[in-house]
């Protein structure tokens, strides 16, 4: 006999003894898929026919979340997830709560070190839920925001390594003493640490015995395998960590000046631009009848007609634009420079076409968020690569390049073309040094051909 047709039996049961009507439709097939060995199905109107509750289960909940479901639930309505997914997540909160429970564990004691011991559990039960981690780990950070539990995770720190020992007191020196950004000592700390671990590989640290001759076989090892522009990076992140070991006086000799030069010269190439066929591609099968297409069609526009870098992107916030002026504020991401550019109309409407019908509530102040829950801000600059990489996928075009920068580059030979200056490029560009845009005097072929020498002879 299958769950449906039990039910229905035993709702005929419950008629006959009872005299009462039918229990409602939503708790049969919850009862149903309980009997199935699933859980009980939910609604996606059922949140807002509630005004009591954003949730429902066929158990009291019980342990020491019970009393923080409500608040837990229009949390995560706030981030914007619907109402299935706060089911879902409700449903196994309250699981964890009584597992919570059995083993005596207050809230006020509650820490990571009880998540990961409930998940690995998890992974033996069997039909384990899909997105636990992240749903537990939003679960701390909620009850870390309302001062529920403490900010710190109480699990206890793992012993590190000698070498984890050494970068870690290098990355706090280039925070706090030389005063570097977050992604500088993200580009430095790799290097340093794969040095320390390809010399020390017993994992006994001794640095006075570093040599000029481990600097010069690590950096030719990094120059075989990675690209001209990485290894020069590598051999910038090493002086600096060999400076810092001689400033604390755990090297004597200057071990800075051993390091090799990659050759990286610059002005060897030319644009990496995506030619204007496949730029009016990308655009043309851009959607713009959906959350996630209208932003995207609003980004690729901005990449396109202003050639905003991407971190430029991510960066910008509703106070970036005025609209009774028609510009935009940009903040730099190389210095952090702000400069105002002109919005153009096309660029504009996109925009606003995005503010007034798909952007999601948020208190945030960034202009661009993500169409998925948790709503939030973008995040980084890579996620913009990804919006372009989508969009060319979806105009099924093939430029010579990836990434979106190329679109900047196109806007420069634009530019170029339609007879701009070099000086006028770099100051749409916001470039600050005139080399940088002297690359882009490679591409005007019409200024370039007289210069070219006749061929020798009566060839042609």
């Amino acid at each position: 006999m299958g769950p449906l047709r039990r039910v229905a039996t035993y709702a005929e049961s419950l008629r006959g003894l009872t005299g009462d009507e039918c229990p409602p439709l939503i708790n049969l097939l919850g009862i149903a898929f309980l009997l199935h060995g699933r859980g009980p199905p939910f609604m996606e109107n059922q949140m807002e026919q509630s005004k009591v509750k954003l949730w429902s289960l066929l158990h009291v909940p019980d342990g020491p979340l019970a009393s923080h479901l409500d608040m837990l639930a229009r949390d995560l309505l706030d981030q914007g997830f619907c109402a299935r997914s706060i089911h879902v997540q409700i449903r196994l909160i309250a699981k964890f709560s009584l597992w919570l429970k059995a083993r005596h564990v207050l809230l006020v004691t509650l820490s990571d070190v009880h998540v990961d011991r409930f998940l690995r559990q998890l992974k033996h039960w069997k039909s384990p839920r899909l997105g636990a981690l992240a749903c537990l780990r939003r679960l701390m950070a909620i009850l870390r925001r309302s001062g529920a539990v403490g900010q710190e995770s109480m699990a206890p720190c793992c012993k590190k390594s000698p070498t984890q020992e050494v970068v870690t007191a290098y990355g706090e020196h280039l925070r706090g003493a030389q005063a570097l950004s977050r992604a500088t000592c993200v580009q430095y700390l790799p290097f340093a640490n794969r040095f320390l671990t390809e010399r020390f590989k017993d994992g006994c640290v001794n640095l006075a015995e570093l040599r000029a001759a481990d600097v010069v076989d690590f950096i030719g090892r990094q120059a075989a395998c990675l690209s001209p522009a990485r290894a020069k990076s590598a051999t910038i992140a090493l002086r600096s960590f060999l400076r810092y070991l001689r400033l604390r006086g755990e090297v004597t000799m200057d071990l800075a000046a051993a390091v090799p030069t990659v050759p990286n010269w610059s002005m060897t190439g030319i644009p990496r631009a995506i030619s204007e066929e496949h730029v009016r591609a990308v655009l043309e099968n851009c959607r713009r009848d959906t959350a996630g297409g209208c932003r995207d069609y609003a980004i690729l526009l901005l990449l396109a007609r202003l050639g905003l870098r991407s971190g430029e992107i991510v960066s910008l916030t509703l106070d970036s634009i005025d609209w009774e002026r028609g510009c935009v504020t940009i903040v730099g991401s190389k210095g952090g420079q702000r400069s105002e550019l002109p919005l153009p109309q096309d660029v504009g409407k996109a925009i606003a076409q995005y503010l007034h019908q798909w952007r999601p509530h948020s208190t945030l102040r960034a202009l661009f968020l993500r169409v998925n829950a948790p709503v939030g801000c973008l995040g980084s600059s890579t996620s913009i690569g990804s919006i372009v990489g989508a969009a060319i996928a979806r105009a099924k075009v093939r430029p010579l390049h990836a990434g979106a920068h190329q679109f900047r580059h196109a806007l420069a030979c634009q530019m170029l073309r339609n007879g701009a200056s070099l000086t006028e490029i770099g100051s749409l560009l916001r470039h600050q040094h005139q080399k940088t845009t002297a690359i882009y005097a490679k591409v005007d072929f019409a200024a370039l051909r007289p210069l070219g020498l006749a061929w020798p002879g009566s060839a042609r």
